[in-house]
């Protein structure tokens, strides 16, 4: 009996632990008519808020296509936790890095997401997933 609790303890932790695992990749298209997340920067306030920082590089060719909005959602819900509308187009300005304050996010968020859109093509191009509980990853780094 102790062999069947102790191999259900086990199972139970590794699940548990599967779920605290970064989202898998998530496939998107390079090219950049297609607006792509660089990098993020994600700075966290005393008051338990966030400022993210997105460096975004799309094709921009005018008022008829640009990129116009980054977001920052859930990759597991696609739940939309902040949005930051880009009100022009940034021709001469590739990459270029916008940013967006007082971003809260619920209890126990761990992963995010960060995507930018292009006016023609949504939200196909390269997105960061940002990891809260770390200091660093690929495409990211966090401030405390």
């Amino acid at each position: 009996m102790k062999t069947i609790t102790t191999i259900l303890v086990l199972v139970a932790l590794i699940a548990f632990n599967l779920s605290a695992e970064e989202p898998a990749a998530i496939d998107y298209n390079t090219d950049l008519n297609f607006a792509q997340v660089e990098f993020v920067k994600a700075v966290q306030s005393t008051n338990d808020s966030w400022s993210f920082y997105v460096t975004v590089r799309h094709n921009d060719e005018g008022w008829n296509h640009y990129a116009d909005l980054w977001d920052v959602v859930d990759p597991e819900t696609g739940e939309v936790f902040a949005e930051r509308v880009l009100a022009h187009p940034h021709e001469t300005e590739q990459p270029f890095t916008r940013s967006q304050s007082r971003i809260v996010f619920p209890k126990g968020q761990r992963f995010v997401e960060v995507r930018a859109k292009c006016q023609l093509h949504g939200f196909e191009g390269k997105t960061v997933v940002v990891d809260l509980e770390s200091i660093d990853g690929e495409s990211y780094s966090i401030k405390n």
